[in-house]
């Protein structure tokens, strides 16, 4: 029977909730977000921990009122009025949230260590992709270049050769829009964001929909590296014919890679480089001189190329080719450029999660429910840390950590919650909880 008031479904909330008001969660929504709705900081506060919940509707945030969750997590509102609340965003709005959210990855950088991890080299990767909907009722919907209908996502994450990416800025756009358009913005915003986190090198990385004159000087202001695959420019192709046979060095992979375009399986490669001058159609002062850095990987059975006009070079192998300012060897660079594929990986866990719908007609009511997405990854990513499963997915960590049942026992004024006996991360749930509810560490000089 459902008839027991004091069982809460997803006691893991407590603690991830604690660590995001311990990063300023709650502060950062009433500094920064304007809006004349009452109580905005209640409302998001029930966004996201409706996501962490596992809600993809607005329907779904129903699960934080049901038992004694809502004893837990203060000042739930109802689905109507969260959904209200979201319709009443304007762009401006959503860019209030976009600051709340660099605000917190800050606060979380700072009390969750290794969050951003050590080293000397943090990436910045830039990608989009096509949410689907269905219906006419969506604001901007439209065909882009995956042929679906839908709305187009930026995303721009931050990463480290040893800590899974967390993001840094987001972007709700038409459909129909093009992958790189305004990326430049939000990349500005994504370095400022990565060098108050972390004090190495930054590089920013793209493929070949980011590889604009914009973007590479915007990582250029920002003191950046960069790295953005080319397309098959006249000058790109006229630059590998110049690169001499000796040039080539070959690699080979520790284990088979996919190749973007045909999907057949890489066991090894050759790399070279070669002198470019970038964006020669722009004016000269946009133009970039950089390093043109070419993998190639031979035609299996040596079929010929399905290419016109490249020539009796392009028969035999295929080119995959980069601009950078990096000062790496070749075969450093070109290894370190393919990491940008983890961005897939941030963008799949998205669409697994909140972003497997976008809920509402309005525009900005959807570009918000990203907004408090990103949010909410976020906070499961510094979670996951403080539990010290630090590349444990976002699903992983819901149904490990988020998902604990537990009774609610009133004593006093405290709440007690007793958790399941013998529940197998108990260990992991423990450590976020002592992060999340001790003083921060001493800062040190």
């Amino acid at each position: 029977m459902f008839d027991e008031p004091n069982l809460v479904s997803h006691a893991g909330l407590v603690p991830v909730l604690a660590l995001g008001e311990a990063a300023g969660l709650s502060e950062l929504v009433a500094d920064k977000v304007t809006m004349a709705s009452a109580n905005p900081v209640g409302k998001v506060r029930t966004l996201v921990a409706g996501m962490l919940a596992g809600a993809d509707s607005i329907d779904d945030l129903d699960v934080l009122r049901s038992g004694g969750t809502a004893d837990l997590v203060a000042g739930v509102r109802a689905p109507s009025t969260i959904g209200t609340f979201l319709r009443s965003f304007t762009h401006g709005h959503v860019l209030q949230l976009h600051a709340v959210n660099r605000g917190l990855l800050t606060g979380l950088g700072a009390r969750v260590a290794g969050l951003v991890g050590a080293g000397d080299l943090v990436f910045v990767d830039l990608d989009d992709t096509i949410r689907e909907v269905h219906g006419y009722a969506k604001q901007g919907a439209g065909f882009g270049y995956s042929g679906v209908r839908g709305l187009n996502t930026l995303i721009a994450t931050i990463a480290t050769p040893t800590s899974a990416p967390v993001v840094a800025e987001c972007s709700l756009r038409r459909g129909a829009t093009r992958s790189g358009k305004g990326a430049a913005w939000h990349l500005t915003r994504a370095l400022a964001t990565t060098k108050a986190l972390h004090g190495g090198q930054v590089w920013v990385r793209g493929d070949s929909a980011f590889a604009t004159a914009k973007n590479v000087a915007a990582a250029c202001k920002g003191g950046a590296w960069f790295s953005f695959t080319v397309p098959a420019w006249k000058t790109v192709t006229r630059a590998i014919s110049t690169i001499p046979e000796a040039a080539w060095t070959p690699i080979v992979y520790p284990r088979a890679v996919r190749d973007e375009e045909t999907g057949e399986l890489i066991s090894e490669a050759q790399v070279a480089e070669a002198q470019f001058v970038a964006f020669t159609s722009r004016p000269k002062a946009e133009q970039v001189t950089c390093r043109l850095i070419v993998r190639r990987v031979k035609r299996l059975g040596n079929a010929p190329a399905q290419v016109t006009g490249q020539g009796e070079l392009f028969t035999t192998w295929r080119h995959h080719g980069f601009i950078t300012n990096t000062t790496l060897d070749a075969v450093d660079a070109d290894r370190h450029h393919r990491g940008h594929a983890i961005v897939e990986q941030v963008i799949a866990e998205l669409k697994d999660g909140p972003l497997a719908h976008l809920p509402s007609g309005k525009h900005a009511a959807n570009a918000a429910w990203l907004a408090c997405t990103v949010i909410a990854f976020n906070l499961t990513r510094a979670a996951a840390h403080a539990a010290g499963t630090a590349r444990a997915r976002a699903a992983t960590l819901r149904r490990t950590i988020i998902a604990v049942p537990a009774r609610l026992a009133h004593t006093g004024r405290r709440h007690i919650m007793h958790l399941p006996e013998r529940w197998p991360w108990s260990a992991a749930w423990t450590n976020l909880w002592h992060v999340a509810t001790s003083p921060p560490a001493t800062a040190t000089t």
